[in-house]
């Protein structure tokens, strides 16, 4: 856009009627005053929680389902609840929740045990104590404000990848330290077999109490998305098979209800990025396409080196080495990824290793690997890209950026 274009532009912008009166309301964090579909679920956890209410300690609770299944928005709905009539009945129940993804809250042991302390106002270094300095603190400061404490530790996975289960097992064994408070766990995964990896003393005291969270259908996604679409959009302004085609493609993406809301938002700014009116069904498919392409540049971009340094040289390979069509191998990209190597400072690893990340690019999706049996020769890989073409100029620039080349 031009500059004597872009005069008047975001006047021109306010003085149109918005599509969105609530864009929060399609947003996954988003908690509304009812979830539909989960009310099992939601009355399993309060009969769980319900005991804190009487200052007793309720079981360790672990609850795992797949992505976008409800599970955080049910504890938050939950814990919004037991938080208020705590409140309205003067119990010192305390609710803290951590997000283990994020890496500074939970990517060691130490760095948790600290939010947590500072959660009660007390002021603690980002390094520098030992860790058994800060568990004795937090002890400390919790049997002093004589509460209950619920940890609320989600994506609890990604916390064991990145320390251990001895962090568990510690949490765990809190309540043998404190005198006046009590603590209680509430774990939530995605990984429907993270439980059966844990060693057996964790396991049996984080899962006193377990919950699945089914998928949705694609019935139930149409009538959450119809729910949030009145908080989010102006009266009509989604056409018919809207809702409908956002939640087949959810539904196929195993019952994925952030999913679904994302596609239907994602669909309402291109509406309103091209001047018009009305959420029609082919901005559905533009928004799936968005969606898609920033989902492969963040698996890009989070990549570590010799990940990037393999994709590089499969994209040299297809890219601009293989004009006439003909099938590309394994020992193909070696060549050139061995000479990348050379040119970004990085030693080689083995052609077996370097194989195994082909493999683990092909689950991510960003490439076809088809395994071929060359008989008394062995085995080998036949390699093509399976990201779109409008993408790769994006990722070329990212790997490019990311290897210093």
């Amino acid at each position: 856009m031009r500059q004597k274009e872009l005069d008047g532009f975001f006047e021109k912008f306010l003085e149109k009627d918005p599509l969105f009166i609530n864009k929060k309301a399609l947003q996954g964090n988003y908690t509304p005053k009812n979830l539909p579909h989960r009310e099992d679920q939601i009355n399993q956890i309060a009969g769980v929680l319900a005991p804190a209410l009487r200052m007793e300690k309720p079981s360790n609770i672990f609850i795992y389902g797949k992505t976008g299944t409800g599970k955080s928005l049910c504890i938050n709905y939950i814990a919004d609840n037991l938080l208020v009539t705590a409140e309205k009945n003067k119990i010192p129940l305390k609710i803290i929740y951590l997000n283990c993804k994020l890496k500074r809250v939970a990517d060691t042991e130490y760095r948790l045990i600290a939010q947590l302390t500072r959660e009660f106002g007390v002021d603690v270094p980002a390094t520098g104590l030992p860790t058994e300095e800060i568990y004795k603190l937090f002890v400390k400061q919790l049997d002093k404000e004589k509460r209950l404490l619920l940890i609320v530790l989600d994506e609890i996975d990604q916390l064991v990848h990145k320390t251990g289960d001895e962090i568990l097992y510690n949490l765990t064994r809190l309540n043998t330290e404190l005198k006046n408070s009590e603590v209680t766990l509430i774990g939530i995964s995605n990984d429907l077999l993270f439980v059966d990896n844990l060693d057996p003393r964790v396991k049996s005291s984080l899962s006193e109490e377990e919950l699945v969270f089914p998928p949705y259908n694609a019935i139930q996604l149409q009538s959450i998305l119809k729910q949030r679409a009145k908080l989010a959009f102006r009266k009509d302004v989604i056409e018919e098979g809207v809702i409908e085609k956002c939640a087949a493609y959810a539904a196929r993406d195993h019952g994925d209800a952030r999913r679904a809301l994302e596609l239907l938002r994602v669909a309402g700014e291109i509406t309103e990025r091209k001047n018009e009116n009305k959420i029609i069904v082919q901005h559905i498919d533009g928004a799936e396409d968005k969606i898609e392409r920033d989902r492969v540049l963040e698996q890009v971009n989070t990549q570590p080196k010799q990940f990037k340094l393999t994709l590089y040289s499969i994209f040299n390979v297809c890219t601009n080495g293989n004009s006439n069509g003909n099938p590309i191998f394994t020992g193909d990209i070696y060549e050139i990824y061995k000479q990348s190597c050379i040119n970004c400072g990085l030693k080689p690893l083995t052609q077996r290793r370097v194989s195994d990340i082909i493999a683990e690019l092909d689950m991510l999706g960003m490439i076809n690997a088809k395994v071929i049996s060359k008989g008394r020769y062995g085995r080998t890989r036949e390699i093509k890209l399976a990201i779109p073409n409008a993408t790769i100029p994006k990722i070329n620039d990212i790997l490019k950026e990311g290897l210093g080349l």
